[in-house]
């Protein structure tokens, strides 16, 4: 079988192609344009294991390249489509909207056409939790309404599922949407809380805390997040389904930071900011459809996490913190 994992360089994507290598033959394509969004050295660091396996090819291209994509298609005739890549972040996205209309709808738009122009037997597209937003009933269930997103980037995933139900029904392109919820763990990306807030712990620098640390956030380890995208893969009866990858126990950041204290073994120095525009109070998965669908069962406690996280980041960076 062969697979196209977009975004394969970064935090999911790296995590999802060593699962991949681990526990099946298919051969990969890895699809990423090391953009500059964070340090392309670490998106590089990402793929330094696996990038000199027989079994996967790397590939330095944007998906929002009609014609690479093409031409991608039909050179590898995939059999099934892992959409990671995107702009990521709510912040960002308020400040610069554009540039997540262009990679996050267009580029899966032109992955959706190369999947329409080379047909596959799945298309599986990594939304976010960001998709329910204003009125949404809590915990957030898949089939009931939605809200209107709080953030750009939240609008931008919610269009690109759109895009995928239309395929789905104009052009029989095998699309399921699944919504991870607040991941975490090894190899994260360095503009999220929990490397924030683990930097500024353990080097003893101000952490930034924007509100009063209230805000609740459903925390999915990365491994729990690749059990779900690995049995939307090939399980049944999914095409067309929206179904959430979260853990169903969302913890307030503050917390979060006392969790990251008590493992680095020393307190913080909080910088209290004002609330930001686009941030949810509370992210809440209802995994009822994951269960049903997908088998799927969160293993990882956020406590056992926080503290692998923790021992990652030291041994990753130690004094040398970003």
């Amino acid at each position: 079988m062969n697979v196209l994992v977009t975004g394969g360089a970064g935090f999911i994507g790296s995590h999802l192609i060593e699962r991949l290598l681990n526990e099946s033959q298919h051969k990969i394509v890895c699809l990423d344009n090391f953009n500059d969004y964070y340090d392309p050295r670490l998106k590089r660091e990402n793929v330094a294991d696996f990038a000199g396996n027989s079994r996967v090819t790397l590939i330095e291209e944007s998906f929002c390249n009609p014609g690479a994509m093409l031409d991608l298609f039909k050179q590898h005739s995939f059999d099934q489509v892992i959409h990671l890549g995107a702009y990521a972040g709510v912040r960002p996205s308020v400040q610069n909207p554009l540039i997540y209309q262009e990679n996050n709808v267009r580029g899966t738009l032109v992955l959706l056409e190369a999947a329409r122009a080379y047909p596959v037997e799945r298309f599986v597209f990594s939304s976010s939790s960001t998709v329910y937003g204003r009125g949404a009933a809590v915990p957030f269930n898949e089939d009931q309404p939605l809200g209107v997103p709080m953030s750009p980037y939240g609008a931008t995933k919610r269009a690109a599922e759109i895009l995928g139900l239309i395929y789905r029904d104009l052009h029989g392109v095998p699309f399921v949407s699944v919504r991870p919820f607040s991941v975490y763990g090894p190899r994260l990306r360095p503009d999220l809380a929990m490397t924030i807030f683990t930097a500024a712990i353990a080097t003893g620098k101000t952490l930034p805390l924007f509100g009063d640390g209230s805000i609740r956030r459903d925390f999915t380890h990365v491994q729990d997040i690749c059990d779900g995208i690995l049995a939307a893969m090939t399980a049944e009866n999914v095409v067309g389904e929206m179904i959430n990858l979260g853990h169903s126990e969302p913890i307030e950041v503050r917390r979060l930071i006392a969790l990251i204290e008590e493992s680095v073994g020393r307190p913080a120095n909080i910088q209290r900011l004002p609330e930001t525009p686009g941030d949810m109070p509370v992210t809440f998965a209802d995994l009822s459809k994951a269960k049903r669908l997908l088998g799927y069962q969160p293993k990882f406690p956020i406590t056992e996490g926080v503290k692998e996280f923790v021992a990652w980041w030291k041994q990753t960076y130690g004094a040398s913190a970003p």
